[in-house]
């Protein structure tokens, strides 16, 4: 699935990297008490990391308990689509120097409340997928 022609072509890891750098909105997920969560954050990518702000509550909370998560995002236009995945550990920043490191990347909160805390998602695993839109196939269903 690599051709000019296939429909889904998979990311080579390092324009998974520019893809995200370029996009500003992705999705945590994670699990709380057990069950799936999803929390759309802005972040910023810094030194092939995945860095975003919370304030006190479930994401930072989850983050602690069960630093194991998922983070995507996707953009599309007209022509194609492509979404990338990180796997890895979320880490919230606590020394001088690592929050100093975070300040750097200018990551500004997109809402009003106080979001005091640093995030750091190490990555483990990086998966990419671009697809490329068109009309459905002859003799396919299609569906509403």
């Amino acid at each position: 699935m690599s051709g000019t022609d296939d429909v889904v072509t998979i990311l080579p890891v390092h324009e998974c990297w520019d893809l995200m750098a370029g996009v500003t909105l992705g999705r945590l997920v994670t699990s709380v008490d057990g069950q799936p969560e999803i929390f759309p954050v802005n972040y910023a990518v810094q030194n092939r990391t995945v860095l975003f702000r919370t304030a006190e509550g479930t994401k930072l909370v989850s983050t602690a308990i069960n630093n194991r998560v998922l983070f995507e995002v996707d953009d599309h236009n007209v022509a194609e689509g492509w979404s990338v995945i990180v796997k890895g550990r979320a880490r919230s920043l606590r020394t001088d120097e690592q929050i100093e490191e975070a300040e750097r990347a200018q990551l500004l909160p997109w809402t009003s409340t106080e979001k005091t805390h640093y995030v750091r998602v190490m990555p483990e695993v990086v998966t990419g997928r671009r697809f490329r839109f068109g009309p459905p196939l002859l003799g396919s269903r299609e569906r509403a």
